[in-house]
């Protein structure tokens, strides 16, 4: 049978993609093959078929359970027999593992997926030197190259154990190889003369941009607002970040999970299937996640923290739009997060230093350029991409400004020789910018003849060049030694022989995530018609259920509404002085007429939605609400915080406001008596125009209550008749 005849007998297609047929050949002809094809190029064919063609059993080493357990379902779905595929790992039980050995024994199995941890166990090795292994397959090859982003120690003793099984054909198979972590591959597994077969790099569909990491939180929340529906995955470098934003995504409407490995497994797998079966939009993860899962429809791939490598920031963007359809590839990126990673490699053996330092170095180099994303990814996977604007990455469509600073750059090399390479960029741009530091002048530096050679530039302009002299290697870094900057040997020769070196004006990197808070009383200006609307249904509604206008929503709420336009419920409890208990129990009527308005007079709602925070778990209020529960004395509350009652009681009063119920008697009870409690309740619930508390002591007299009773009974009075 031809081979596009297996093809279309065992998985329906018609026509093979890109170079695969000549590799099945190769393959087929007993040769080792060492493939390089991007995410998304079908990979897994090229042992998939084969494995099905010829006799015996392929052993396929992949490092992921998940990645396993997706193939192997998709493989039993394309046969007859379940036992065509298996797995060997650590997941499976003992009878599990006797079911698949029998299988193998039974001649059913054409593909044995193994763990390189598996694979080196003893009793592994013996039972598969019983069996007839038709080839093997390392997948995800880079894992082997201390150079690639996901070294495994592990995978570096495959060759030794393939000796041992039984020698059999070799296909090493990678997503993202650089010509080094190629040749290291080969090397080690002991295939230097394999067959290349290496496909292109270029996605032409996804489009790469990197912004400065400045109010991110909010910037993802709206990339995901402008494509609900669409399955998106977003990356971040700590579990505790991952569990932090996928939280914060959930209370802002956004049908979100955490993925990462301390999750235990079901938890974990379970996720994973959500997203597959689109019951969620977006999976927030670590790198863990996404290793060989295909899911062909991912429209954008956000890195929160920037990747450790090129080649991790390839393969993760490389997830996105493997159908051929729209992705979206951006990137947040501040050096403080290449700091935090370097501080992370010290301490560890000096080789492997070397090695992270060279890979951050790229990194930087990719999120600072100012040329076009897709030559410099391609350019470092030894690609040349001849076109000159790709029209599909932010530097192409939006150029920076470039300017010439050979001038620049050879004045922050001459400061870093006159401090004898003893200092850190942030010294070194003090010096340049003649700025007398506490550092610069306890080192005397403020006297020496280059302070303050640049000062009509800023520190973070001199950062910023330090920085590009870096990526130029014209400097080096001493990362063990806590970042001291050195003058490399072409720095040394650029000194002699200065030439042509642009900067890139637009230099934005340094600004600080902001912190996310709730903004008091709206950020523009109110709608004056449709305040004027909402005060309107705030009296009818006030009229029908008895109660003075302030207990269903204060001034400040109803001028965010005015600001914002919230036309759900959801939208509704992130305005001011608004929770999910008021936003419940009075809001649907406002966003019906907060829409209608809208649709009437075609207004465009600022898709810059005010972002909800996560309640902070630590914080003040929730503290009181669970003391309040206990009905622990509000004084001892305000003691064993340190805080006054009068700041307490505002505490209580925002958290009445904004729509959750307390009890507070077992309190008044003890400081006030009956009629006096009585008496306050009925002046809110029968006079009181407004929820002020100096009205209400001129009218109640202020000999006879004091502030706080008033403050007390005005929060009974909220909760029972407002919450």
């Amino acid at each position: 049978m031809e081979l596009t005849g297996y093809l279309k007998k065992h998985f329906g297609f018609d026509t093979f993609k890109g170079n695969q047929e000549e590799i099945i050949k190769n393959l087929l002809a007993e040769r080792d093959t060492f493939v390089l094809m991007p995410t998304g190029g079908g990979k897994s064919l090229c042992y998939q078929l084969p494995a099905l063609i010829k006799e015996g059993t392929a052993i396929i080493v992949s490092p992921l359970i998940a990645l396993m357990k997706n193939q192997v379902d998709a493989m039993r779905g394309f046969s007859e027999e379940d036992g065509v595929a298996h797995f060997l790992n650590s997941s499976l039980s003992k009878g599990e593992i006797q079911r698949v050995k029998t299988d193998i024994l039974d001649g059913k199995t054409k593909m044995l997926y193994v763990a390189p941890e598996s694979l080196t166990k003893e009793e592994n090795t013996r039972f598969l030197q019983q069996i007839n292994v038709s080839f093997y397959a390392i997948d995800e090859a880079h894992c082997i190259s201390e150079w690639g982003h996901d070294f495994r120690p592990e995978y570096r003793r495959i060759r030794p154990i393939v000796e041992e099984i039984g020698k059999a054909p070799i296909i090493a198979l990678t997503a993202t190889a650089t010509p080094k972590v190629q040749h290291d591959i080969q090397k080690n597994l002991g295939m230097l003369q394999a067959d290349v077969f290496k496909s292109s790099f270029n996605r032409p569909n996804l489009y790469y941009e990197v912004r400065p990491k400045a109010n991110a939180t909010k910037e993802i929340i709206k990339i995901v607002k402008n494509n609900t529906g669409k399955s998106g995955i977003i990356y971040c470098l700590s579990r505790k970040k991952v569990e932090e934003l996928a939280e914060t995504l959930q209370v802002n409407g956004i049908k979100a999970l955490a993925y990462h490995a301390g999750m235990d497994s079901s938890t974990r797998s379970g996720n994973q299937d959500k997203f597959l079966m689109e019951d969620v939009d977006v999976i927030v993860a670590t790198i863990a996640f996404g290793m060989g899962i295909d899911k062909p429809d991912v429209r954008y791939v956000i890195h929160y923290d920037v990747p450790k490598s090129l080649e991790g920031y390839y393969q993760e963007t490389g997830r996105a739009g493997r159908d051929g359809g729209e992705g979206r590839c951006i990137s947040f990126y501040s050096y403080k997060d290449i700091q935090k990673l370097e501080k992370f490699m010290q301490g560890k053996p000096v080789a492997e230093q070397e090695i992270g330092r060279h890979l951050l170095l790229e990194t930087v180099s990719y999120a600072e350029s100012a040329l076009c994303r897709r030559k410099h990814l391609l350019h470092y996977f030894g690609e040349e991409y001849t076109v000159d604007n790709c029209e599909n990455c932010d530097n192409c469509l939006n150029p920076k400004e470039q300017f010439e600073g050979k001038d620049d750059i050879l004045k922050v090399l001459k400061v870093v020789l006159a401090v004898k390479e003893y200092f850190k960029a942030d010294h070194v741009a003090s010096i340049l910018s003649g700025i007398a530091s506490y550092g610069v002048k306890s080192y005397k530096h403020h006297h020496i003849d280059v302070f303050g050679i640049g000062k009509d530039k800023d520190v973070k302009f001199w950062n910023g060049a330090i920085r590009q002299a870096l990526i130029a290697r014209l400097l080096t870094k001493d990362i063990e030694n806590y970042g001291l900057l050195k003058v490399s040997e072409k720095g040394h020769e650029y000194i002699k022989n200065p030439e042509s070196f642009l900067l890139v004006q637009d230099h934005d990197y340094d600004k600080e995530e902001e912190e996310l808070t709730k903004p008091q009383g709206g950020g523009g200006s109110a709608d004056p018609t449709l305040f004027s609307m909402l005060k309107d249904l705030r009296k009818r509604i006030a009229k029908e259920k008895g109660l003075p206008p302030f207990v269903i929503f204060q001034d400040p709420s109803l001028e965010d509404m005015a600001i914002h336009y919230p036309i759900s419920i959801e939208e509704m409890q992130n305005m001011t002085g608004v929770g999910a208990g008021k936003a419940h129990r009075y809001g649907k009527e406002f966003c019906n007429l907060i829409k209608s308005y809208v649709d009437e007079n075609e207004i465009e709602r600022p898709i810059d939605m005010v972002v909800k925070s996560v309640v902070n778990k630590s914080g003040l209020k929730v503290y009181i609400i669970q003391s309040i529960d206990r009905k622990i004395p509000l004084d001892t509350i305000a003691n064993s915080k340190g805080i006054e009652m009068n700041d307490l009681l505002k505490e209580i009063e925002a958290i009445v406001f904004s729509g959750t119920k307390i009890n507070i008697d077992y309190y008044i009870n003890e400081v006030l008596d009956e009629d006096h409690q009585d008496e306050i309740y009925e002046y809110f619930k029968e006079e009181a125009e407004s929820e002020s508390i100096e009205e209400a002591l001129k009218e109640l007299g202020e000999e006879e209550y004091s502030e706080e009773d008033i403050r007390l009974i005005r929060i009974r009075f909220l909760c029972n008749e407002g919450n």
